[in-house]
C-alpha cells in the first residue's frame, strides 16, 4: 500500500508551491498570467505560529528543569549517605539501585526539559525571522500587482506594445524578488519546524518511566525498569524503549489475577535489573505469561553480559557517531559489527546470499523481541553459546522469511508486497503495529517522511528502508536517532550513522557502498 506524504498547507507543501510559482512568475509572458501567478502566491499561507507563545513555553520548560535539578541534588545527597541493602517496590529492587535510577531519571528529565526549551526558543526565533521575510516578500508581490494595474481585456491581451512589455518585465522583476523571499522563508520554516518536531519527539520519548502506565507496579519499579540498559552507552542502549514501556504497561493491566500474580513473582525473583527488564520486554512483544515463564527459566540468573549477547543483537558504542571519513567503497569507516561471538548477524551467514530483506527483518524482530532473539542465539534449550549453531539457525530463519515473502529463487530479491507483508507480521507482530510502505520518489518525499521515521525509531520501532542506485537495490533498517543523525543496520553485519541530509539527498551509500545512494521506500508503523 502506497501512502500520500503531503498535507495541503504543510510547510513542505507551501515551500513546494512557492518554488513552482517562482518559476512561473519569472517566465510569465503576459500581464494576466503574471497577475494570476501573483495572486496564487499571495494565497499560499504565511509561516504559522506565535513566537511569543513559544518563548513563554520555553521559559516554562527551563523553570521545570531547575526544579528537577533540585530533585536530583536531594536524591544524590541520599545516595551518598549510603543506603541499607534492603529491597523496595513490588519487584524487590535494591534501595541503592532505586536511588541510582531516580538520580539518572532526574538527570534525563532535566535534560529533556532543557532540550525542549532550547528547541522551542530556537523555533520562536527562527519563526519570527521567517515571518518577517515572508511579509517583505508579500509586500514586493503587492507592489508588483499595483504596478501592473487592472487585468487586460481579451483584445489587449493579444498585443503588447514596447511600453507595456517594459512595464510587465519591470513588475515581473519586482514580483520575482518578492516570491524568492517568500520561498526562502518557506524553506527555512520547513527546516526549523522539522528540526523542532524531531527534537521534541525525541525528548518526549526520553520521559521514560511515565510511559509505563500500569497500576500493578510501584513508582520505584517503573523507574528501575525504564533505567536499565544492556551495555555500551547507557543512554543509547536502554533495554525497554518508550514503545516497549507503553505496551508492557497496557498488557500488564489486562492480565487476569493469576497471570498478574505470576508475572509479579517472576519480576520479584529476578537476579538482576537486566533480567527483570527482559521479562517486561517479552511481555511488550506480545508473549503470554506461560511463554514468559519458559523464557524466564532459560535466562534466570544469567549475567548481564550473557543476557546482552543473547538478547540484544545491537549495542551502540559511545564513539559510534564519530566521523572517521569514508572508505574506498563509499561507506563510512566508522562501522560497528553486529556479532554473536565471532558470527555476524549477516545475510546468508557470510554475506553471499541476496536475502537482504529477510535478513534485515530477522534482526529487526530480534531487537524488539528477546524471546525470538534467544531462539536464534540460545537454541531450543536457550542455553547454547555456540556461534556455529547460531549461524545455522540464523540462515534457516532468513530463508523462512524469504519464502514467506515470496522471495526470488536462489535466495535473491523480494518484491515490495512480500517485504511489506513480512515487516508487518514479523516486526509489527512484536510491536503491535501495522507496517505500511511509503514510496519515496524524490528528496521532497524523503524530507516529508523523515519526522515520522525519526519518531518511530526514537520510540524503539525499527523502520525498514530500501535503497537503490547504479549498484542495484538493497534493504536495510533504520534503528536509532540522535539529533540530526540516523543509525542504520545493514544486513551485511554492520551498523553506522548517517545524517538527515544523507537520507534526504541520496548519500545512503555511507551505510552500504557506492551505487546504493537513494532511499526509495520506507516501511512505517502506522
Amino acid at each position: 500500500m502506497t501512502m500520500s506524504l503531503w498535507a495541503d498547507d504543510s510547510p513542505a507543501e507551501c515551500r513546494r508551491r512557492l518554488a513552482d510559482l517562482s518559476e512561473r512568475i519569472s517566465t510569465a509572458g503576459s500581464k494576466n498570467d503574471l497577475l494570476d501567478h501573483i495572486d496564487s502566491a499571495l494565497s499560499v499561507p504565511a509561516p504559522q505560529g506565535d513566537s511569543l507563545t513559544l518563548e513563554t513555553l520555553s521559559k516554562t520548560y527551563r523553570d521545570q528543569a531547575e526544579r528537577v535539578d533540585d530533585v536530583y541534588k536531594r536524591v544524590h545527597r541520599v545516595a551518598r549517605k549510603g543506603l541499607p541493602e534492603v529491597w523496595v517496590g513490588d519487584t524487590s529492587v535494591l534501595a541503592s539501585n532505586a536511588a541510582s535510577a531516580a538520580g539518572r531519571s532526574a538527570t534525563q528529565m532535566a535534560e529533556a526539559f532543557r532540550g525542549g526549551a532550547k528547541a522551542l526558543l530556537e523555533l520562536a526565533d527562527a519563526l519570527g525571522d521567517a515571518q518577517k521575510q515572508d511579509d517583505q516578500g508579500r509586500a514586493g508581490l503587492r507592489q508588483a500587482r499595483s504596478q501592473l494595474g487592472g487585468r487586460d481585456g481579451w483584445f489587449d491581451d493579444l498585443h503588447e506594445d514596447d511600453g507595456e512589455e517594459r512595464a510587465r518585465k519591470q513588475a515581473r522583476g519586482v514580483a520575482s524578488g518578492g516570491i524568492s523571499m517568500m520561498h526562502r522563508a518557506a524553506v527555512f520554516t520547513e527546516h526549523v519546524v522539522r528540526a523542532a518536531v524531531r527534537d521534541l519527539n525525541k525528548w518526549a520519548s526520553e520521559a521514560r518511566a511515565e510511559k509505563l502506565h500500569t497500576h500493578d507496579l510501584s513508582a520505584v519499579d517503573k523507574l528501575t525498569l525504564a533505567d536499565t540498559s544492556a551495555g555500551g552507552a547507557p543512554e543509547l542502549n536502554e533495554i525497554l524503549g518508550a514503545a516497549d514501556l507503553e505496551r508492557a504497561g497496557r498488557r500488564m493491566d489486562r492480565l487476569n489475577a493469576a497471570d498478574e500474580a505470576a508475572m509479579e513473582r517472576m519480576l520479584a525473583r529476578s537476579r538482576s535489573p537486566q533480567e527483570r527488564a527482559y521479562l517486561m520486554k517479552a511481555l511488550a512483544a506480545g508473549h503470554d505469561v506461560d511463554e514468559i515463564e519458559q523464557f524466564r527459566s532459560k535466562i534466570h540468573g544469567k549475567g548481564a553480559e550473557w543476557l546482552r549477547r543473547h538478547l540484544t543483537p545491537v549495542v551502540t558504542a559511545p564513539d559510534s557517531m564519530d566521523d572517521e571519513g569514508r572508505a574506498d567503497d563509499g561507506s563510512n569507516n566508522n562501522k560497528d559489527q553486529v556479532r554473536f561471538g565471532n558470527q555476524l548477524w549477516i545475510q546468508g551467514g557470510d554475506g553471499s546470499e541476496g536475502t537482504c530483506v529477510a535478513s534485515s527483518t530477522v534482526t529487526a524482530r530480534a531487537m524488539v523481541d528477546p524471546v525470538y532473539a534467544l531462539g536464534l542465539t540460545g537454541g531450543p534449550s536457550g542455553h547454547e553459546d555456540d556461534p556455529d549453531a547460531f549461524r545455522r539457525r540464523l540462515v534457516d530463519e532468513q530463508h523462512r522469511l524469504h519464502e514467506a515473502g515470496d522471495g526470488g529463487d536462489d535466495w535473491d530479491g523480494m518484491a515490495h508486497e512480500g517485504q511489506e507483508r513480512i515487516a508487518d507480521s514479523a516486526i509489527g507482530g512484536a510491536t503491535g503495529d501495522d507496517y505500511e510502505r511509503h514510496d519515496l520518489g524524490s528528496a521532497d518525499d524523503r524530507r516529508a517522511v523523515l519526522t515520522r521515521v525519526e519518531k518511530a525509531v526514537a520510540e524503539g520501532k525499527p523502520v525498514p528502508v530500501d535503497v537503490k542506485g547504479e549498484g542495484g537495490a538493497h534493504a536495510m533498517t533504520i534503528i536509532g536517532q540522535e539529533g540530526g543523525m540516523l543509525q542504520v543496520y545493514n544486513p551485511w553485519g554492520t551498523t553506522t550513522w548517517v545524517s538527515e541530509n544523507d537520507f534526504i539527498n541520496g548519500h545512503m551509500d555511507k551505510a552500504a557502498r557506492k551505487g546504493l545512494n537513494d532511499a526509495y521506500s520506507v516501511y512505517l508503523p502506522d
